[in-house]
């Protein structure tokens, strides 16, 4: 398996790519406090990974794409799961290690991760494509199928609606990110276009005060 390498490619890459490892590079130490525990008040998010945990079993290996301070890149190796996270942040993949020496975490972007082919039993991106302008989304769910062995899982989830907007301050900083909210629906023909087929999906309401619109989780299978 090729990984990501830690340094991040000196050519040309889109604006929002740029945005989005600056912005989380920012909040990295503050958002890996503030969310650590986060799983624990989210029946929902525990209900769906334990769904793609059972599923994907012991299959293979399972990128955690977008990982993030590794906050469930750690549940998932508690869980069982052979799994590595990639991050487009330096600074989380920093935070990563950090809070798990055990597991094995890269530098990477999800438009172009450093993977071969159908590598992967199980790929994770949790809210990691929610800052990736609507026109660019297919590209990262065509790479995320790419990765996957004939029968691996892709789990994604997301926050519900059509909006878009500009993040000027999170997690105590002042940052420039933009973030966007999905369909379900265009989330699940993305998949179809990338030969995937949809497996489930389930939308919750918000949960205050933190949330303000509704959640979704999506589930797919590469075709064996």
């Amino acid at each position: 398996m090729r990984m990501a390498m830690d340094s991040v490619s000196a050519v040309t890459e889109p604006v929002h790519v740029t945005k989005t490892r600056n912005a989380y590079d920012t909040v990295a130490d503050s958002y890996a406090e503030m969310l650590k525990d986060a799983l624990a008040a989210s029946p929902w998010d525990r209900a769906m990974l334990g769904t793609f945990v059972e599923l994907v079993g012991a299959s293979g290996p399972v990128g955690d794409l977008g990982c993030g301070p590794g906050r469930l890149t750690g549940y998932l190796a508690s869980l069982g799961l052979d799994v590595f996270g990639v991050d487009l942040s330096p600074g989380m993949v920093d935070a990563a290690r950090r809070a798990h020496p055990r597991l094995r975490f890269e530098v990477g972007s999800l438009e172009a991760l450093a993977l071969d082919d159908s590598c992967l039993a199980g790929a994770l991106a949790w809210y990691s494509l929610i800052h990736t302008p609507p026109e660019h989304l297919p590209t990262v769910v065509a790479e995320l199928a790419r990765v996957l062995v004939p029968g691996g899982r892709l789990l994604t989830a997301f926050q519900v609606g059509d909006e878009s907007g500009q993040i000027s301050h999170g997690y105590g900083h002042e940052i420039s990110l933009d973030a966007y909210r999905l369909q379900p629906d265009a989330v699940a023909d993305m998949c179809t276009t990338a030969g995937l087929e949809v497996e489930a999906r389930l939308i919750r309401e918000p949960q205050p005060p933190l949330e303000k619109s509704p959640q979704a989780y999506l589930l797919a299978r590469k075709p064996s």
